[in-house]
């Protein structure tokens, strides 16, 4: 129970189906120099559970989340890639360390408030799409293990996020009318810049046009993104007023090289690779040379088609065969999340491909 609704919601349904239910807040690592209010969010839940009558516990996840959450985030980051601290945060603390503590106190499941379903497919229990398309959380679960996926349940996914408000408001819930949380709490509202300044030697850089000439200054190169339009100064010069998007980016030369044309069409970009490399993969189904699937390489990002080259154990290989996207789609260190129809059949990380220009030390 995180203090929020969803969580909430979600014990009271069990409760209701006959469930033996306890609470359980998470509590993860945060920087002393960043404020996190998660005392706050701990009497939220506190205060639910005690509304429902059921007992509450504390889940001390801190050096999980610092290592595989907060230290991953930092170091990809430092190598060049585009991190995803919300996947490794399911991984590792809500579906790993909260798991393990689940099961030693003898509870035979764990819950969230995720948006997304667990239903039969093929005789097996396989995860799917929530209900709410707005809400859809799905992305952020393909690397969960098997293990995990036997063990959760999602009272939440077949429901509109409205309908969980209604039901909270019905129920007099503590939390039925607060507001969703922002961000991750080792973050919060502080910027990138002012987070990573703290753990890296951020310095100054050019800001280079597709030519090579030089047209404004950036904050440090490890802390852009492939398809960014903001975040660095363009001297007041130039006559150009459409924004500038960041094609490619060196980290041993501290630049960044913008365009005012999207990645996929931009001069830099004339040579893409039209192909997507996953690393580090995993799977609930295994997919075949010659499927047809839809991907996504970006939370709410419309899915796009892509169909699958080759599958060895080293990855998979993927040729997109929709025109959306565009080079900043396929950054490396993102994940890369594959359905068939509205079943999620895994995933893995994107690797350094020519279509990004990525160049890292």
């Amino acid at each position: 129970m995180s203090g929020g609704v969803d969580s909430s919601v979600s014990a009271l349904l069990l409760q209701q189906q006959g469930y033996t239910v306890v609470g359980v807040f998470i509590k993860v690592w945060h920087p002393d120099f960043l404020p996190c209010h998660w005392e706050q969010e701990r009497l939220d839940a506190m205060r639910v559970a005690a509304h429902l009558g059921i007992p509450f516990l504390t889940c001390d996840a801190e050096e999980v989340y610092k290592r595989d959450v907060a230290d991953y985030f930092i170091r990809d980051y430092r190598e060049g890639r585009t991190p995803n601290p919300d996947v490794m945060c399911n991984t590792h603390v809500k579906f790993g360390a909260f798991l393990n503590f689940a099961l030693a106190h003898g509870a035979s499941y764990i819950a969230t408030g995720h948006y997304v379903q667990k239903k039969e497919k093929d005789g097996h229990k396989k995860l799917f799409r929530g209900a709410d398309t707005e809400k859809d959380q799905s992305y952020f679960l393909w690397n969960i293990s098997d293990d995990a996926l036997a063990h959760s349940l999602f009272p939440i996914g077949h429901l509109q996020k409205k309908e969980v408000r209604e039901i909270a408001r019905k129920a007099k819930l503590p939390t039925a009318e607060k507001n969703d949380s922002q961000g991750i709490c080792f973050l919060g509202h502080v910027d990138i810049h002012e987070f990573l300044s703290q753990y890296l030697p951020l310095t100054e850089g050019e800001v280079l046009d597709t030519t090579g000439k030089v047209i404004g200054q950036h904050k440090g190169a490890e802390i852009y993104t492939l398809g960014q339009r903001h975040g660095f100064h363009i001297h007041s010069d130039t006559t150009h007023t459409e924004p500038y998007y960041i094609v490619a980016k060196s980290i041993t030369d501290n630049t960044i090289t913008v365009s005012e044309k999207k990645p996929a069409l931009s001069a830099i970009a004339t040579h893409i690779n039209p192909h997507i490399d996953l690393g580090d993969t995993h799977w609930f189904i295994l997919p075949h040379i010659g499927d047809t699937v839809h991907i996504q390489t970006r939370y709410r990002q419309k899915p796009l088609v892509a169909r699958i080259e080759s599958v060895g154990v080293d990855g998979v290989r993927l040729a997109p065969t929709t025109k959306e996207g565009g080079a900043e789609t396929y950054a490396p260190g993102q994940s890369c999340v594959l359905y068939v129809e509205d079943c999620l059949i895994g995933g893995g990380m994107i690797q350094a491909t020519h279509n990004t220009h990525e160049h890292s030390s």
